[in-house]
C-alpha cells in the first residue's frame, strides 16, 4: 500500500472522477492510495476508517461468516465506493474488500470529516445511491459452495491477524467442526505446504 500526497496527481485524479462536481466542493483532505493485487482495502484488523473511491483497477468484496463461509457481496470497477456505510454505522467486521489487480483510490479519512460530511447534501444523496445499489445487490446473493478445507483457508485468511490460527479448539467451535477434523487439515496443510506450523495449536497460512 502506498499513499500519494502530490497535490497535482490529486486534483487530476479528481478532475477524471465521475463525481467530480460533488467532490470538488468538498472540503476534506485527499490522498491517493495504491494497493497492490491482494492488498486488503477493508479488514477487519484496519482501524482508521477511510471513506474510498476506485479511481482505476478493481476490488472484491466478500462478507465472512465466522465459519470461514464466503459470500460475493460485488466487484468494485472505477467510482466504485468503499467505507459509505462506516459514516454511519460502526464498521462491519465481516466485510472485507481485496485488491483484484493494481488498484488506485481517491481517500479521505471519515472520522475527521464526518461532520462535513454528514452536512452535505449533494454528498449523501451519492450514498444513498450507492447503499441502495449494494442492498439490491445483496438480495441476490449466495454462500459460495465450499469444503471444510476452503472454509479453514478463508477463515484464516480474513478472520485470523495476520493469517495466524492460535488455538485448534477455538477455531473448530467457529468452523464447526470437530478439533480433530480441523487438526487433520492442519497437517494435511502442513504437508502441502500450504500452512506453517509455528507452535502448539498455532499455524500461519503461506
Amino acid at each position: 500500500m502506498e499513499r500519494i500526497y502530490d497535490k497535482n496527481k490529486i486534483t487530476a485524479c479528481i478532475a477524471g472522477s465521475r463525481y467530480h462536481a460533488v467532490l470538488d466542493l468538498l472540503d476534506v483532505d485527499f490522498y491517493l492510495i495504491k494497493y497492490e493485487k491482494g492488498e486488503f482495502v477493508h479488514s477487519p484488523f484496519q482501524s482508521e476508517l477511510l471513506f474510498q473511491i476506485v479511481e482505476q483497477g478493481s476490488v472484491n468484496i466478500y462478507f465472512i461468516r465466522d465459519d470461514g463461509t464466503r459470500y460475493s457481496l460485488s466487484n468494485g470497477t472505477a467510482d466504485y465506493f468503499l467505507g459509505d456505510m462506516d459514516i454511519f454505522y460502526p464498521p462491519n467486521n465481516n466485510i472485507i474488500a481485496e485488491a483484484a489487480e493494481s488498484l488506485t483510490c481517491i481517500s479521505f479519512s471519515i472520522e475527521k470529516h464526518r461532520e462535513i460530511l454528514l452536512s452535505n447534501n449533494r454528498f449523501l444523496a451519492l450514498i444513498c445511491h450507492s447503499l441502495s445499489a449494494k442492498i439490491g445487490a445483496m438480495t441476490d446473493m449466495e454462500a459460495a459452495p465450499a469444503s471444510l478445507t476452503e472454509r479453514v483457508i478463508s477463515y484464516m485468511k480474513y478472520k485470523c491477524r495476520d493469517e495466524t490460527l492460535k488455538g485448534i479448539e477455538r477455531a473448530a467451535f467457529h468452523l464447526h467442526c470437530s478439533a480433530r477434523q480441523l487438526q487433520r487439515i492442519m497437517n494435511q496443510g502442513e504437508a502441502d505446504g500450504l500452512v506453517k506450523k509455528l507452535g502448539k495449536g498455532t499455524y500461519k497460512l503461506i
